[in-house]
């Protein structure tokens, strides 16, 4: 493309520079004051890159100049005005180059080549003899735009073969959005040619052009500066609340039972405020106030917010202080509006009885009445370390039984009667919660000033009882480890079956780590999937569908770190489900780690509590190693095994898996003496669907067809994806009028089902073939059925209507165009 992107722009030039050489030979002037003057202010305005800057871009006034010397000088004139004008515009840039030269040419050539046409336009070559009454407000707008094409055309042609495109997206995309502005120009200039007229001269009307853009200059500053204005007002805001969030995110990160709490309580509380009367500052305080009402708690021991059970006297003395905390803080941020009394007094109660003031009824804050009623029934409803959450129903009754004792009766009335809305807000205001790097391992720091505490006994010298091993037993131990481990290593090394390396798996690590219970979950997208349990509560782990990031296993994934002894019934599926109950009371788990990062996780689950110890673990990270590589090993093997006989678009049998099906049912009818039927199918016209809506609604197409056929065979019938659009079906037991009407069943289903999917109306063409009338083996069938196929498709109406559109179509070729 880029030798005819050259050969057009030398095209070009010569086109340009002959029509301005023809011009020149004839180049004249009157007035040549106007004419200097004229050329002086298009040139400075090329130069200085003066325009009417829009959204899409920047309107040169050059253009306006031109326009003007179209209608007040000689054609010869404009044309050198309007050349100068455009190297001018070339001007400013970087250094001289060859290229930047050819570029500056082209761009003078096509101005000459423009200012020719726009004048041709201008003097009435276009308009009849008949019509020379065409007004002048219609003559500007016509020399404008074709002065618009002449500039706009041989631009985007030049850059479209540069670039491989279209010719018609590029002039759409880059330059048509300027034509407007052309016309209004040409009027403009119209309208400078009567006021010259009228005025008697063209001094008064050219000073007015540089005055009047640079009051519109002044006009755009001013304007330009109170957007600055408001955009920073608008970004002082925006930072206001980002540091609220940033102070409710310090909240989240020491309580990690508020989770979506801040923003549930954030929601219900405005609707309830609003509901009050609430407006104006007191509103924003209250914003404010429901994200940060907590943020007393940093100065809480995290031991006694994440307890799971009931406080001490002692605990809940400390508790007490982190509303008066939280206005201590918050009245150094120096908010515009009383969000630190709403924070201070949200745990006070209607009847006095609350803290830490003791205030009682319309003495408490309005946003703290409101904020102590909306985060009790939320706290109700969430689940806590020391009790499950409670039916939103049931929390709202004891909000209500409350009311005139512990809250205010008014805001417990709202809530009582629109607790289901406000819920539905909440749910759709909710947002994933920024995940912190709490748990994250720092390498660097060698030690605390202070040494590490000290130890009366090293732990590996420990055993799970607390117990010194016997010295004998100890080094039979080892020995019988070291073993066990070289054995194993071998063995998972041995086989690329996923199944059967986890089996040995299972076999051999129970000699060197004891558990009641094996699971190897292995990571797909963004969950864990069990891939081989064994042992105790097999179908409830078997069962199991597990997120990243929770539960003990999800944990382990997503942090690449181990578990010791952790507990298996917070694994999500079964925690708090009654239904689903597991004897098994500790766990460890290690991730399996590939060479992409954690492809699974390795679970050992015993009914006995802090069953495994430090060396069990230890055991237990060797092997995952070597466990890693071979399950990745053999998830690549599974892959690559199921690709080669599966079609990767639809999920169907492909052609290799195909024959090796169709030969082993004609041996199994042989033997049986059954009749088999192949039925081969084709869709209609189905280049067409590419061509016109493209091969992403093409693909859209085979994949509901695909699916369509298999949902409506039997069990035991194979569909299969030939290729293109052509399907197979292998259907044993059927022949003659039980084959056609299932034949025809399949075509019906299928044609509604895509209809009903796609919204196309699709037509498909089907050969049938029947063991042995109508061949004995797969070659055979499927020849014998693909040609009845074409048949049928020769006579399929969507193909005869195609016929008739292309017979159509070369009619309105053959016939002679009429010159208008």
């Amino acid at each position: 493309m880029y030798s005819v992107s050259k050969t057009y722009s030398r095209l070009v030039i010569v086109m340009g520079l002959t029509l301005l050489l023809q011009q020149m030979r004839l180049w004249q002037t009157t007035d040549v004051l106007q004419y200097l003057s004229y050329s002086i202010l298009a040139v400075l305005a090329a130069l200085f890159q003066v325009g009417y800057r829009t959204e899409q871009g920047v309107v040169p006034l050059n253009l306006l100049f031109v326009l003007i010397s179209l209608r007040s000088l000689s054609p010869s004139e404009t044309m050198l005005l309007a050349v100068a004008s455009a190297a001018a515009g070339e001007w400013p840039g970087s250094k001289w180059t060859r290229q930047r030269v050819s570029d500056c040419i082209f761009a003078v050539s096509v101005m000459a080549i423009a200012v020719g046409l726009a004048d041709y336009a201008m003097r009435g070559v276009f308009v009849p003899a008949s019509q020379k009454q065409l007004n002048d407000a219609l003559t500007a707008i016509l020399a404008g735009v074709t002065f618009f094409v002449g500039v706009s055309f041989p631009s985007a042609t030049r850059e479209a073969l540069e670039a491989g495109l279209k010719m018609r997206v590029v002039w759409k995309e880059r330059y048509f959005w300027m034509m407007p502005y052309y016309a209004a120009g040409a009027v403009l200039a119209s309208i400078f040619d009567r006021a010259k007229t009228e005025l008697g001269g063209w001094q008064i009307p050219s000073l007015a052009i540089p005055v009047t853009y640079l009051l519109y200059r002044s006009y755009r500053i001013y304007m330009g500066r109170l957007e600055d204005g408001r955009s920073h007002a608008e970004e002082m805001a925006s930072l206001h609340l980002r540091t609220i969030e940033a102070l409710a995110l310090a909240i989240d990160a020491k309580d990690q039972t508020t989770h979506d709490h801040l923003q549930r309580v954030q929601v219900y509380a405005m609707e309830v405020g609003t509901e009050l009367g609430m407006a104006g500052d007191d509103l924003e305080a209250l914003r404010a106030a429901s994200l940060l009402h907590d943020i007393g708690k940093l100065a809480v021991p995290e031991h006694i917010i994440s307890k799971p059970g009931r406080l001490t006297p002692e605990e809940f003395d400390k508790m007490k202080i982190h509303p008066v905390v939280g206005a201590e803080i918050l009245e150094r941020v120096k908010f515009p509006y009383p969000v630190a009394p709403m924070v201070r007094s949200h745990h006070e109660k209607w009847d006095g009885t609350g803290y830490p003031d003791g205030l009682r009824g319309e003495r408490i804050p309005l946003g703290a009445r409101i904020l102590s009623a909306v985060d009790c029934l939320d706290a109700l409803a969430s689940d806590r370390q020391y009790r499950k959450a409670l039916p939103l129903d049931q929390a709202i009754g004891v909000v209500v039984q409350e009311a005139g004792k512990a809250f205010d009766p008014r805001v417990v009335e709202i809530l009582a009667r629109r607790y289901v809305e406000l819920e539905r807000l909440a749910t759709a205001h909710a947002v994933e919660p920024l995940k912190l790097s709490k748990d994250l391992r720092i390498e660097a720091g060698a030690a605390p000033a202070a040494g590490y505490e000290g130890s009366s006994e090293p732990a590996s010298k420990r055993t799970a009882t607390g117990e010194q091993p016997e010295f004998l037993s100890q080094i039979a131990a080892a020995r019988q480890e070291a073993q066990a481990l070289f054995e194993l290593a071998q063995n998972l090394g041995s086989s690329l079956s996923l199944d059967e390396t986890l089996s040995v798996l299972s076999v051999r690590l129970k000699r060197i780590v004891p558990f009641d219970s094996m699971a190897v979950y292995i990571k797909r997208e963004d969950r864990l999937l069990p891939e081989f349990v064994s042992g105790d509560n097999f179908r409830l782990f078997s069962a199991l569908e597990i997120p990243m990031g929770q539960g003990l296993s999800g944990w382990v994934a997503e942090n690449s770190k181990p578990i010791l002894n952790g507990n298996p019934s917070v694994e999500p599926g079964y925690m708090n489900d009654p239904s689903k109950f597991s004897t098994l009371r500790s766990a460890v788990a290690v991730p399996l780690v590939g060479v992409n990062g954690v492809v699974g996780v390795l679970a050992l689950y015993h009914g006995e509590r802090d069953a495994f110890n430090k060396d069990h673990l230890r055991v237990l990270l060797v092997v995952s190693s070597k466990l890693s590589l071979a399950v990745e090993n053999a998830l690549r093997y599974r892959q690559a095994e199921t690709s080669a006989t599966t079609d990767f678009l639809t999920g169907l049998p492909n052609a290799r898996s195909l024959f090796l099906h169709l030969d082993g049912e004609i041996a199994r009818s042989k033997r049986s003496s059954e009749p088999l039927t192949l039925l081969v199918c084709d869709l209609d016209n189905f280049k067409q669907i590419n061509d016109q809506y493209g091969h992403l609604e093409g693909n859209k197409v085979l994949k509901v067809v695909g699916k369509a056929l298999r949902d409506n065979c039997r069990e035991y019938d194979y569909v299969a994806r030939m290729g293109g659009d052509e399907f197979v079906m292998v259907l044993p037991g059927l022949e003659g009028p039980a084959a056609e009407q299932r034949m025809e069943h399949l075509r019906r289903i299928t044609l509604e089902e895509a209809r009903l999917q796609t919204g196309l109306e699709l037509s498909i063409s089907i050969g049938a073939a029947c063991y042995p009338v109508d061949g004995n083996d797969a070659e055979d069938l499927l020849s014998g059925a693909d040609r009845l196929m074409y048949k049928a498709k020769e006579l399929s109406p969507a193909r005869l209507k195609a016929q008739r559109n292309w017979a159509l179509w070369q009619q309105q070729l053959e016939r002679p165009t009429s010159v208008q």
